[in-house]
């Protein structure tokens, strides 16, 4: 039987493969593309994280500013239904609250200032220091975290979530705040934001470097008693990790909904270590500071530092990390030092509540 046209051609493919195997350069070449194929295949498939982002290759390209200040011109801000909010879960936070009081009065916000607390875990004296430059407290009800997986440092955390029913206190907006924040400038241009919830992307040191989720740290948020209903019935069905507590559960419900804001509104030490050159170029226009790697009041994890070691502690915090952050440890104790000076008085009248 004679071969077929099919047939004869793929006889004469397979002649021209072999011929083509049998030159050294011509496999060469094939292997070297082939292997280019796979690491590539590699590099940005298996391993995404470890592309660069654009944020890892900031450049100052320009100076324009963030805020268009002649819009903000024509918008109207009530002052009265806008609120600074920050939290107090038990003593350790005193000190970080009033300083941030003193640093948001420096800047003269116009908005409340309110700290919510849980009454069965913060002490009369130690309320007394945190208010003592401006903050109203405010008592509520702790908020349960899942029964498993929440890490024992953020098992108050969910308590965060009663910021949306503030309603109840007249107030239409919060700019949340946690404690372990410094104010730079003024940021009440956030309460101007049409939108019912923003935050700032989060950051990490290693990988994933910068994301698109965001942090819970710093968060805008209209209030409502139906999201409010919505978060808590919630905590406990929802997919998240748990490890992360709140912060994890607000990014799956708010995930593709959320205005993410620029850096200047988050400040995240991490920046620093990650991309000093970006860290430079923000600090112009940045607003605040987020103390989330090296905390300046603090020996530990919600070690409370006493008033008469806390400057002492500033000095030995801002040699962690060998003094990546020095500065801006250094900047925060200068902060308390006027909230010292200030708010002396009112400070001295708290030491008497629990004999100290």
């Amino acid at each position: 039987m004679l071969p077929g046209p099919h047939r004869r051609l793929k006889d004469s493919a397979g002649s021209l493969l072999l011929s083509t195997l049998r030159q050294p350069c011509i496999l060469l070449s094939l292997l070297f593309f082939f292997s280019f194929l796979l690491y590539f295949q590699v590099m940005h498939h298996d391993h995404p994280q470890s592309v660069l982002t654009p944020l890892d290759n900031f450049q100052h390209l320009h100076s324009h500013p963030v805020v268009n200040e002649e819009y903000m011109k024509t918008v109207r801000i009530t002052s009265s239904e806008n609120a600074i909010v920050t939290s107090m879960y038990n003593d350790a936070f005193a000190v970080p609250i009033v300083t941030l009081g003193h640093s948001l009065n420096r800047v003269n916000s116009k908005a409340r200032r309110i700290v919510f607390y849980l009454p069965d875990r913060v002490s009369e004296r130690a309320l007394c220091i945190a208010t003592a430059s401006g903050f109203e407290p405010y008592a509520v009800e702790r908020i349960g975290a899942p029964v498993d997986g929440v890490h024992g440092h953020f098992a108050d955390q969910f308590t965060k979530l009663s910021i949306w029913k503030f309603h109840e206190l007249g107030v239409k907006a919060v700019v949340y705040l946690d404690a372990d924040i410094l104010v730079r400038r003024n940021f009440d241009e956030l309460f101007a934001l049409p939108f019912n919830f923003a935050a700032v992307p989060d950051i990490y040191v290693g990988d994933p470097g910068f994301t698109i989720g965001f942090n819970a740290g710093v968060l805008f948020v209209r209030t409502s008693a139906t999201v409010f209903k919505d978060l808590v019935s919630q905590i406990n069905t929802a997919q998240y990790r748990h490890f992360e507590a709140e912060q994890a559960f607000l990014n799956v419900f708010y995930g593709p909904d959320a205005v993410r804001l620029p850096y200047i509104y988050g400040g995240n030490q991490a920046i620093k270590k990650r991309n000093p050159q970006l860290w430079e170029g923000l600090q112009p226009e940045l607003r605040l500071i987020h103390y989330s790697l090296v905390k300046p009041f603090w020996r530990g994890v919600y070690n409370e530092t006493g008033l008469e070691d806390m400057h002492e502690n500033v000095l030995r915090k801002a040699e962690e990390w060998g003094g990546l952050w020095r500065d801006e440890i250094l900047e925060w104790g200068e902060a308390w030092k006027e909230t010292e000076e200030i708010y002396g008085l009112a400070l001295s009248r708290c030491a008497w509540k629990h004999g100290h």
